[in-house]
């Protein structure tokens, strides 16, 4: 099969969809692969190391689009990408299609079989090419609040881990799963005072043996996380629900409530966000701030750190790249699990969670799904 990798355009996205080691695995399998020149800039794998893997070196997107088979990407596919895709390519990136119905439509209307990083899943019931991106989006989260809380950029001017003396930052954590998890142990970590909110008791009690005190777990209600939330210094938003959007879980009217200068992080947002004054921020500019609290909410936040992510991701995505190069669709028929993926097909929203989240019927057509849209 002929797979291809674009350079990302993002903004402030690093990674890339294959990196070198990923690329010889398959060249060795007999598979030819396109990246496009500079494709791994971000990562410091220049065009000569691509080569030396077995890539075949093209100048522009146009030509890993025309060419292609198979494209794997990171990030969701930009309005002059999905116009440049085909129905008989099957493309394998991050998508969160359940708030951003341009994408779908467009993705629709090319008739590509799009596959989702971020609904495929496992035997246990995870989610394990979301799961590592999850994991540094966690651990960036604090950082990202560490700097946030400072007053030069708008934050309370409050420590983290505090001193000997005074007292820490109080951090409260929306979500037990796996963002959830390494954004509490950073915390922890940092010697913050540390609450996870999560409705799900099976988890906290999980989490409770893994903290074993340092952080305290509580069930989710809307009175908890309001008495929570409002005592808070630093409020993570690490809530997921595959394929949909996320809840709304602090509305604009508990902001005048909270401690000015706190800080949100909402790492949900590539899936709408669970903060309802969030909107999509870049690295260049991550914050900003509505009734005296400070918002952070870059929607690629592992693309801060794309050596290591890059890595993660292949780690994870590469045992399905090379059933897709071996198979094509037909390797849905012997992994149910990556077939959980498959979000767009023949014109057509394949998950449920994301045709819910997007209003429309799982079988529409894309000129049917154009008319709802508008």
């Amino acid at each position: 099969m002929r797979i291809g990798v674009p350079t990302e355009i993002k903004t402030d996205e690093f990674r890339v969809g294959l990196v070198p080691g990923s690329v010889r695995e398959l060249a060795a399998r007999g598979h030819e692969v396109i990246v496009q020149s500079g494709a791994g800039v971000g990562i410091f794998a220049d065009d000569a190391v691509y080569e030396k893997a077995g890539a075949r070196i093209v100048k522009t997107a146009d030509e890993v689009f025309s060419e292609a088979q198979l494209i794997v990407k990171v990030k969701e596919p930009q309005q002059a990408e999905w116009k440049s895709l085909k129905s008989d390519q099957i493309l394998f990136t991050y998508l969160h299609l359940a708030p951003d119905a341009p994408q779908a439509i467009g993705l629709m209307e090319s008739g590509v079989s799009a596959i989702a990083y971020e609904t495929v899943t496992d035997p246990a019931g995870g989610l394990p090419l979301l799961a590592p991106m999850s994991e540094v989006a966690g651990r960036l989260s604090i950082e990202a609040a560490a700097i946030a809380l400072r007053r030069p950029t708008g934050g309370r001017g409050v420590l983290l881990g505090g001193v000997p003396g005074v007292k820490p930052a109080k951090v409260v954590v929306l979500g037990g799963g796996v963002v959830g998890t390494h954004a509490a142990r950073m915390a922890v970590g940092l010697g913050a005072e540390v609450s996870i909110i999560d409705r799900s008791l099976p988890r906290l009690r999980q989490l409770d043996e893994v903290f074993k005190g340092r952080a305290t777990t509580l069930a989710s209600t809307m009175e908890t996380i309001e008495h929570e939330v409002l005592a808070a210094d630093v409020v993570i938003g690490a809530v997921l629900i595959a394929g949909a959007s996320a809840p709304k879980l602090v509305n604009r009217a508990m902001l005048k409530d909270m401690k000015r200068g706190a800080v949100l992080v909402d790492v949900s947002i590539d899936q709408g966000g669970c903060f309802e004054t969030s909107k999509p921020t870049t690295h260049a500019r991550p914050t900003f701030e509505v009734d005296g609290i400070i918002h952070y909410c870059v929607a690629n936040m592992p693309g801060a750190v794309p050596v290591t992510s890059a890595q993660a991701l292949n780690n994870a995505t590469l045992p399905f790249v090379l059933k897709l190069a071996e198979r094509g669709l037909a390797a849905f028929d012997r992994d149910p699990h990556l077939a959980a993926g498959l979000n767009v097909k023949d014109g057509r929203i394949m998950h449920a969670a994301v045709a819910a989240s997007l209003g429309f019927d799982s079988v529409e057509t894309s000129r049917a799904v154009r008319l709802a849209a508008e």
